[in-house]
């Protein structure tokens, strides 16, 4: 057979598999036919679906069957087209009243739930999404709620609503709510649960959560009817196309190291991650005077502040957006390369959060973790819950960074070879070159360094400590000889080579004799206290004094028993 008839015969081969997979693809679309709104599932389509996710699959046919749900999965997974598209099929166009509500727990999140909606509605005319926060005027707000059929909002500004009378519930069939556990968090149970209590009539309640912790079972044997518990498996739970590393770090270098890291990698996304709002800002002043496009984002900031620093951020003209985790949670955005803990977060379940936010859509993604010898119990922690693994990595070198810096300034540099100024450029370092009578290396050396700037400095780990035992130092060479590695013994009286002999300093040594020798001095005492009583010397002293007692008093007792 000759190469060309099996070039062909291999072309066809992947052809028909191609076409297979086109056709799988598109069965699994199908199979929602007659159970999915024609016009979501165009919707759908339009925004690029292959096929449903886990949680959706297995949430989407529960809520359309009208039961109660309790769904746990991940931030990213899909939750919201998984409520949403229920929800949208449910909503009568025709009715233009208040039919459902979803509840979240920050402003953003709020917002991209909304944004979400709508595009999913984008085929069904007549319906109404709004979403309704705090930090907008209420007024506006108030206004918009004309004619309505979802409002998206946070526990406390819908509470507003309803104080005013500017929400009626009357018509509500679904209500959602949607990163319960985190509106637990922020101190949103009582709204939560006033909310759902004011809900009159039959209706159907959805809750999702990533975590199940005991007030969400409260809640949800309150408010719920026999609700279904959907969960993702654990493995599903974390995310496969995301490298995971740590960085031992001490405290003091994580600025150095969060910089060394940026400079090596050069992500063109990266998210970071604090645990306070004031490392945030220090964090992102930081990074600016590195050099760096940053910005910072956290509940203090008024929301014209959060809204900016998110647009930049999507739209690329930040790189670099510094967070706490309640402020994240509205943070939904495509090719995120890289995600720092600069933190350890102080829930475990954070951490799946946090790295969610890259590695999607079959991209992979990168997180790093900084962390000290005291929080490695941490790490250990997140692996045994989270069902992963996470490597440990030295930081790059002074030097590697310098290089990366380079690499990329020249690669930049060599894109406008062919730009019709470069022969006029050419001119201008012939002429430098005359005058400097230096050779054209020596020029691109010196415009190089002062692009990349200075080498920085090593960054040293945060190695373990000695371990040291009970004894100290000795103890830690028993220890030693005990598993076979070659002790040797210290030199010195057949009573200091015994295991478990304390070497005392001089000192010590004189403290420890004078208070044995004066507890057998004691016991003597005892031993020939009649004798001393009678007037007869004591034994010498350690001191070498001589002590005598003087005889015992002869008593008697009376019959009324007192003493004569």
């Amino acid at each position: 057979m000759s190469n060309e008839t099996e070039m062909t015969e291999w072309t066809e081969a992947l052809e028909e598999m191609n076409t297979e997979e086109r056709q799988e693809e598109a069965d699994a679309m199908l199979a929602w036919e007659g159970m999915i709104d024609e016009r979501i599932l165009r919707a759908i389509r339009d925004m690029g679906f292959d096929r449903f996710s886990p949680i959706q699959e297995l949430a989407i046919p529960a809520l359309l069957s009208g039961q109660d749900i309790i769904g746990q999965a991940q931030t990213g997974t899909g939750k919201t087209a998984a409520f949403g598209i229920p929800v949208l099929q449910k909503i009568d166009p025709d009715v233009k009243k208040l039919q459902s509500i979803v509840l979240c727990p920050t402003r953003e999140l709020a917002i991209q739930a909304a944004e979400e909606l709508r595009k999913i509605a984008k085929y069904m005319h007549g319906i109404k999404v709004l979403p309704v926060y705090g930090g907008q005027e209420i007024g506006r707000q108030i206004i918009g709620l004309k004619g309505v059929q979802i409002i998206v909002g946070t526990p406390g500004r819908v509470m507003d609503h309803m104080r005013r009378h500017t929400i009626k519930l009357d018509n509500i069939h679904t209500v959602v709510l949607d990163e319960a556990d985190e509106m637990l968090n922020m101190g949103f149970r009582e709204d939560m649960e006033l909310i759902l209590g004011q809900i009159p009539g039959e209706h159907q309640t959805a809750l999702f959560s990533a975590t199940m912790p005991q007030p969400i079972l409260d809640i949800t044997t309150q408010f719920q009817k026999d609700a279904r518990l959907l969960r993702v498996a654990a493995k599903e739970l974390t995310i496969p196309l995301v490298s995971q590393r740590y960085y031992r770090v001490k405290s003091q270098d994580k600025d150095a190291a969060c910089i060394r890291l940026l400079e090596y990698y050069q992500p063109s996304l990266c998210l970071i991650f604090c645990n306070t709002k004031v490392k945030v800002d220090e964090l992102a002043e930081v990074l600016k005077k590195a050099g760096f496009r940053a910005e910072g984002l956290h509940g203090d900031m008024s929301q014209h502040q959060r809204d900016v620093a998110m647009n930049r951020f999507r739209n690329g003209s930040t790189h670099i957006l510094i967070a706490t985790d309640v402020a994240a949670r509205g943070i939904d955005v495509d090719n995120v390369e890289a995600v720092i803990n600069y933190d350890i977060p102080q829930d475990i379940e954070y951490y799946v959060h946090r790295i969610g936010r890259t590695g999607r859509a079959g991209k992979t993604g990168k997180s790093f973790t900084f962390v000290s010898n005291r929080e490695m119990y941490r790490i250990r922690e997140i692996e045994r819950i989270c069902h992963t693994e996470i490597k440990e990595k030295k930081l790059p070198g002074a030097a590697k960074a310098l290089k990366a810096k380079a690499d990329k300034y020249l690669n930049r540099a060599w894109e406008l070879h062919g730009h019709e100024d470069i022969e006029l450029m050419k001119a201008f370092l012939q002429r430098k070159m005359e005058e400097e009578a230096c050779d054209a290396l020596d020029l691109a050396a010196v415009m190089l360094k002062l692009q990349v700037g200075d080498k920085g400095p090593e960054i040293e780990a945060d190695k373990p400590a000695a371990k040291t035992g009970r004894f100290g130092r000795y103890d830690a060479l028993i220890q030693e000889d005990r598993r076979g590695r070659g002790f040797r013994r210290r030199e010195g009286s057949p009573e200091e080579r015994r295991p478990g002999f304390r070497r005392h300093t001089d000192k010590q040594g004189e403290d420890t004799r004078r208070r044995k020798h004066e507890k057998t001095d004691r016991r003597k005492d005892n031993r020939t206290g009649q004798r001393e009583r009678a007037g007869k010397p004591r034994d010498l002293r350690f001191d070498g004094s001589i002590a005598y007692a003087k005889p015992k008093r002869k008593r008697s007792v009376s019959a009324k028993g007192s003493m004569e």
